[in-house]
């Protein structure tokens, strides 16, 4: 691959004052300032907020519940909600209980799986333009266990409270828009590295549950039979094929395509410094506005430095047993650059179905498109040099490590 990415540019300082000032929101700061994203607000909901007591006291106690003075208003409203979900749950259960048993046979998934800051989320986002897909939305992956009974009464409610952008890079928000399903495999109780956000502090410094083949077979066995779980409800709200978007998913393609023998994988990757440099805004961002501890972040760049190594070791072996037909892969300058042929090439590649059905609608957003604008980083030699040793392999197969790639 030797397509040169598009220039980047960074808005400026004052403008990203006067976006948070609209939404009343702590103004961003550079990246030598204390913190170069938007605040979370105090009265938002948390990802723990849709976590049932069977979930989050266990969390709590693995913890010895060590939260920082600071955090334990939102432990007293974490608790509360999620006393409401256990009294939920069985209920939704029981009134779909018969859906639940025979759930509606849905196509096999299509996996978009990336590293975090790669561009997921935008390829998420491209793909829901095709009516023929559905995914599961924020609603649904925040409060899993009772989503089928409470969407329609209390998400127009929890709307009205949640931010309309997300805090660490302004791209829009919303209860009804694509989410991750590795929030809702969490809140179920599968094993995730995202456990880790709620007490950053206390949690190993190297990533759990990201390459499901070094859990303990039971464990493994509960992940598998979580994800179904999960699907099963998708599959009761919505019939449709499922699009599913998780960055820790990259590590687990073996598995997902030993439990879907027929799935599809669109990969997505992007240039190392601009995701490592992401990457570290993303998790200072979620550790501030989501954890229970307050992390000063001196474990972090070891961790987003390992979590990449391990994510990729386990894709590069897991790719070797997937037939080639399974598994297309894009950068994301060439998507943001050309969205409309990178996925006419995926659409032909991954046989996900006739791309003239979508193509106005893509046509249509790729106009919009053209005024975005990725951020820039600065250049720190240091990380530079730490990306070319650690991330070696992964620069030279995508072309990163090319001059003037």
């Amino acid at each position: 691959m030797d397509v040169k990415p598009p220039a980047a540019t960074r808005p400026t300082l004052e403008a990203a004052q006067a976006s948070a000032a609209a939404t009343g929101a702590a103004p961003a700061k550079r990246p030598d300032g204390e913190k170069d994203y938007r605040a979370w607000p105090f009265w938002a909901p948390r990802f723990w907020h849709g976590m049932p007591l069977g979930v989050w006291l266990p969390l709590v106690a693995e913890h010895h519940a060590r939260a920082d003075l600071s955090r334990w208003g939102l432990m007293v409203t974490i608790t509360a909600a999620s006393a409401f979900n256990s009294v939920m749950e069985p209920i939704s259960n029981f009134r779909f209980g018969r859906q639940l048993a025979s759930p509606p046979q849905t196509p096999p998934p299509l996996f978009i799986i990336g590293h975090w800051r790669s561009g997921t989320t935008l390829l998420h986002e491209l793909m829901m333009l095709d009516d023929r897909f559905c995914c599961p939305n924020y609603y649904q992956c925040y409060a899993p266990g009772h989503f089928l009974l409470t969407e329609r009464t209390l998400a127009p409610l929890v709307k009205l409270i949640v931010p309309a952008k997300r805090p660490m890079d302004d791209m829009a928000a919303g209860l009804d828009r694509p989410q991750e399903d590795e929030f809702a495999l969490m809140n179920l109780g599968a094993p995730s590295p995202y456990r880790r956000m709620a007490f950053p502090v206390t949690s190993p410094p190297y990533p759990e549950a990201l390459d499901l083949t070094k859990l303990p077979p039971a464990e493994l066995a509960r992940w598998q039979a979580t994800l179904r779980r999960f699907l099963g409800l998708l599959a009761v709200a919505d019939p449709r094929r499922p699009v599913l978007k998780s960055p820790p998913h990259t590590a687990r393609v073996g598995v997902l395509a030993g439990m879907f023998p027929e799935s599809r994988f669109l990969h997505v990757v992007r240039d190392p410094q601009a995701v490592f440099n992401s990457t570290m805004k993303l998790w200072r961002s979620l550790h501030d506005g989501q954890g229970m501890q307050v992390d000063r972040g001196e474990r972090l760049e070891e961790y987003v430095f390992s979590a990449f190594e391990e994510m990729y070791a386990a894709f590069e072996r897991d790719r070797a047993t997937l037939d080639p037909s399974r598994l297309h892969e894009v950068r994301y300058e060439d998507v943001v650059a050309d969205p409309v042929g990178t996925l006419r090439t995926a659409y032909d590649r991954l046989d996900l179905g006739d791309f003239e059905v979508v193509r106005p609608k893509l046509e249509a957003h790729a106009q919009g498109m053209k005024e975005y604008r990725a951020g820039s980083y600065r250049h720190d030699p240091r990380i530079a040099a730490e990306i070319a040793r650690r991330w070696g392999p992964f620069l030279e197969r995508y072309g990163y490590g090319r001059e003037g790639a």
